[in-house]
């Protein structure tokens, strides 16, 4: 590893140190396909033993490239542990590639703000997007201008374009179906917002549940994941008051799941014995802190960590149609 005193690292040391050409390397670099796996593999542990770092300007006057990845998220998912945990997820994608990357958070009203100035800068390769509409207006936009992207959710527009997303119909299912198994019968459930592609997805579940279980649902239609977390206790007091009351709940989001069943222990219920509660979980953590919770697994790690390496093959050439993977809950596998 070069010591402090070391002039910089290069395209040429790391030739040298690897036995190949600069050309070679600079491709390795670049994760070009070109390049057999296993030498870009061993041309990038070199160069992060070496310490090796691109000079960004240089690169860009080169090959028009930036070497930036850049993650558009929500602001007001930056207390969650979605965006901590998928951020991760991407920057472990990226790690032995060229790619730095850039989080650029937005505001729920100007959300394409972002993506134009990305666009219209060419100040990254490629961008990653999340929260995503069944017509969605960004995806159109970068499709339109030739901005390599990937989304975290799946679109309805006929554009195709490199996606990782969660099986939420398949979650819902199976989250009213473990419900039912606890003898369950009314079941409420607290939805992703109506905008998002996922609120299909899951409501599809839940009601294809619902009919194969002969279970009744218990109507939450005006309160959402994005629903203040107050707002959502409240209605879980209200809804533990009613004279025919929900005894099963599923929620989209763990956060929302917790507030819900904080209404319902404030109403005087007692979950796991008058209540049950389905949701989603990605850290051990979210378990201890209420085990009698049931748990489906959504890893926003893997997802983050996956869409990075679909974007990287999609900024290489490789077809959008190959790139385009849904994670079910049950074993994490995509299909």
């Amino acid at each position: 590893m070069a010591s402090q005193g070391d002039a910089r690292p290069t395209l040429k040391t790391l030739a040298e140190i690897t036995g190949l050409g600069i050309s070679t390397v600079s491709q390795a670099l670049r994760d070009s396909p070109a390049i057999a796996e296993e030498t870009r593999r061993r041309v990038q542990l070199a160069a992060q033993q070496a310490g090796y770092r691109p000079n960004r300007a240089g690169v860009r006057l080169r090959t028009g490239r930036s070497n930036v990845i850049t993650v558009i998220l929500n602001a007001q998912d930056a207390g969650s542990g979605f965006f901590a945990d998928f951020v991760y997820g991407v920057s472990s994608g990226l790690a032995g590639t060229a790619y730095h990357l850039v989080i650029t958070p937005y505001d729920y009203h100007d959300q394409m703000a972002p993506v134009r100035y990305v666009v219209e800068t060419a100040s990254a390769d490629g961008v990653i997007i999340s929260r995503i509409m069944p017509n969605d207006p960004r995806v159109r936009y970068m499709a339109e201008n030739g901005m390599p992207f990937a989304t975290h959710g799946r679109t309805e527009m006929g554009i195709c374009h490199p996606y990782h997303d969660y099986d939420n119909e398949a979650f819902a299912y199976e989250a009213v179906r473990q419900l039912a198994a606890r003898g369950r019968r009314r079941i409420a459930l607290v939805a992703p917002p109506p905008d998002l592609s996922y609120f299909h997805h899951t409501h599809a579940g839940f009601e294809r549940a619902l009919r194969d279980f002969n279970l009744e649902q218990f109507p939450l239609a005006t309160y959402s994941t994005d629903t203040p977390l107050a707002e959502i206790e409240a209605a879980g007091r209200d809804a533990a008051r009613h004279p025919h009351r929900p005894d099963g709940i599923v929620s989209a989001a763990t956060s929302s799941a917790f507030a819900f069943a904080a209404g319902f222990k404030n109403a005087g219920l007692v979950i796991a014995q008058d209540f049950d509660v389905a949701t989603k979980h990605s850290s051990p953590m979210i378990k201890i802190a209420m085990p009698e919770m049931i748990y489906v697994e959504e890893d926003f790690k893997a997802a983050g960590r996956d869409l990075a390496e679909l974007l990287i093959k999609s900024i290489n050439g490789q077809a959008a149609e190959t790139l385009q993977h849904v994670v079910g809950p049950a074993n994490g596998t995509a299909r």
